[in-house]
């Protein structure tokens, strides 16, 4: 069979096999990139910038309308391919997407890829029902995808080329100590902030490399990190001071700055660094030659020596953070999604009846009654159809309770006033009760309303969502955030694939300002971690489980100090 590339595309390039089946002109230097790119004209771009900034390629491949190949035709070449070191790339949609997150997962493994997505739209969140639906529109599918997927997500081709070359020809960081050359104290200052604030650690030389830079620098040189080599330091200066910098084992990666001054010799000191790094291969050097004219003659060497050049310490810094990123995905351990016993039928027969009905939202109800098939806790309490009955139960579970209205159509409770908390006495139950049942159907005419829902209150522990919306092109998209109706409002909230593993769960946790709060701050205790990860795993292996569910809201899931049952107070879902 006979397998095709495009339409509409530029065609595709092969260098170390010297073949140019595009619109492309010349052949570009060999390297260790490849580029796979869904517009032609970008294409042209991409090829020409690479020319122009010496970044040698392997395969160029414009897949354009994707009629017969696609992405993962492409990525699958790319990971074959021994002369690509880094696989690049810009994509406006992605042909199946499950497909797609499992493929670039394994490829990740073994190439970074480094991508650019463009053509998101947060239109689709406007119908979204659910306070996780109207979180999850636009590109967040997309970012959860990558994260899983360990793919560098690019803003820009300058960005991407920025990352392209360090991957392509500088050794991967096996840690996250960054040291810094210097001949200007305010670039190197420049560069201790951005290394503190992009999370990485600034390497605290050992002892013997201070006596021995202190050996041969002047005096007024700065023998600590960042080592200054001061103004009028020639390329020897720089070449003893990297060469020894180099060798400390506290050391993982080099950022070398110069800055053009009276007696800078910015060729020879090139020569140098290409020199030295040569030398080393165990660890990444990244050069910043600040300045333009002055300096061009030097980054032209570094260049065509392999030496990643960057115009700045902070873009010098951000590729470093990525290439330790990079590394600490590699090094995660083997995804274990753990399997809870559940109660698989007792979901399925509520889901069927729903579907039998064609009723797309599962209220309150029956969504705890699915939740508690998967092992979450709610509060005790049941439906009430008078107001009479309705202080009965409240008596039953004992004071003070929560009401809230039981409708299939009315989804926000609250904005309609039917939700009532810290009911303390029958008299109090009564009169909301009646109040609810007069004043809701004024504010939502034409809503089927069962009953009120009479629950004991839980009064105590922090507010959290646990939520789910079912992407069409990757599949079950979990949320985790600040509870409560300010949710959508303050959009503190973390996404994650399913199925989740415990230690994605508290990643989750981790990557949202709430997680402070969780831990406890100034005397207040936190909450049970662990427990609070166990629900988001088990949310997972329900969605994961019942692709019928499209939408779902845990909100509040109260969570509590260590010891301590979570409780899913309010619950809501759609099927389909």
């Amino acid at each position: 069979n006979v397998r095709f590339i495009g339409p509409n595309c530029l065609g595709i390039i092969s260098t170390f096999d010297k073949l140019n089946a595009s619109f492309g002109g010349d052949l570009p230097m060999e390297g260790g990139t490849s580029y796979i790119s869904q517009s032609g004209a970008l294409l042209a771009a991409i090829l020409d910038m690479a020319n122009d900034q010496g970044i040698g390629l392997s395969k160029l491949v414009s897949i354009g309308n994707k009629a017969d190949l696609n992405e993962l035709d492409i990525l699958g070449a790319m990971d074959d391919d021994p002369n690509t070191k880094v696989i690049a790339g810009y994509l406006e949609s992605i042909e199946d997407g499950n497909m797609f997150a499992r493929v670039a997962e394994e490829v990740s493994t073994r190439k970074p890829i480094l991508l650019i997505k463009s053509g998101g739209t947060a239109a689709g969140a406007k119908a979204a029902s659910s306070h996780t639906g109207s979180l999850a529109g636009g590109e967040t599918a997309y970012e959860a995808v990558f994260a899983k997927a360990g793919i560098i997500r690019c803003t820009s081709i300058i960005q991407q080329f920025n990352y392209a070359r360090a991957f392509a020809n500088q050794p991967l960081p096996q840690g996250a100590r960054v040291a810094v050359i210097t001949n200007a104290g305010g670039f190197g200052i420049m560069a201790a902030d951005a290394v503190e604030a992009r999370g990485l650690d600034f390497a605290k030389l050992v002892d013997a490399t201070k006596a021995k830079l202190a050996e041969k620098l002047p005096a007024a040189a700065n023998v600590h990190n960042p080592v200054d080599v001061l103004g009028d330091a020639l390329a020897d200066r720089y070449e003893f001071a990297l060469d020894v910098v180099l060798a400390d084992e506290n050391v993982d990666a080099v950022i070398v700055i110069m800055s053009p001054q009276a007696m800078t010799e910015p060729e020879k000191t090139a020569k140098a660094i290409v020199k030295i790094a040569g030398k080393r291969r165990d660890k990444p050097v990244i050069a910043c030659f600040m300045g333009a004219s002055k300096v061009k003659g030097g980054v032209d060497i570094l260049q065509k020596g392999g030496i990643p050049q960057y115009r700045s310490p902070e873009d010098s810094v951000d590729t470093l953070q990525v290439m330790v990123n990079y590394v600490r995905w590699c090094a995660k351990p083997k995804r274990v999604v753990k399997l809870f016993p559940v109660n698989r039928r007792k979901v399925e027969k509520i889901i069927e009846k729903h579907l039998r009905d064609k009723r797309r939202e599962i209220g309150e109800t029956e969504a705890k009654d699915i939740l508690e098939a998967y092992g979450f806790a709610t509060p005790s309490g049941s439906v009430a159809t008078s107001a009479e009955h309705a202080a009965s139960i409240a008596q039953q579970v004992g004071f003070p309770v929560v009401m809230k209205i039981w409708s299939p159509d009315i989804i926000h409770k609250s904005d309609v006033g039917g939700v009532k908390v810290g009911l303390r006495t029958a008299s109090e139950v009564k009169d909301a009760y009646d109040l609810m049942m007069y004043r809701i159907p004024q504010k939502q005419p034409g809503a089927n309303i069962y009953g009120v829902l009479v629950e004991k209150m839980a009064t105590s522990g922090k507010e959290v969502i646990l939520g789910m919306n079912r992407d069409p092109r990757f599949g079950p998209l979990m949320m985790f955030g600040m509870g409560g109706t300010m949710v959508e409002v303050l959009k503190d909230v973390s996404f994650y694939l399913a199925p989740v593993t415990a230690e994605e769960a508290k990643q989750m946790l981790k990557s949202t300002r709430t997680y402070q709060m969780l831990e406890g701050v100034r005397g207040d205790e936190g909450v049970d971690i662990d427990a609070l990860a166990e629900g988001i795993q088990r949310l997972s292996q329900l969605v994961t489980e019942f692709p019928q569910i499209k939408e779902l809201d845990i909100n509040p899931y109260l969570v509590g100090p260590s010891g301590t049952t979570p409780i899913a107070v309010d619950a809501r879902m759609s099927v389909e």
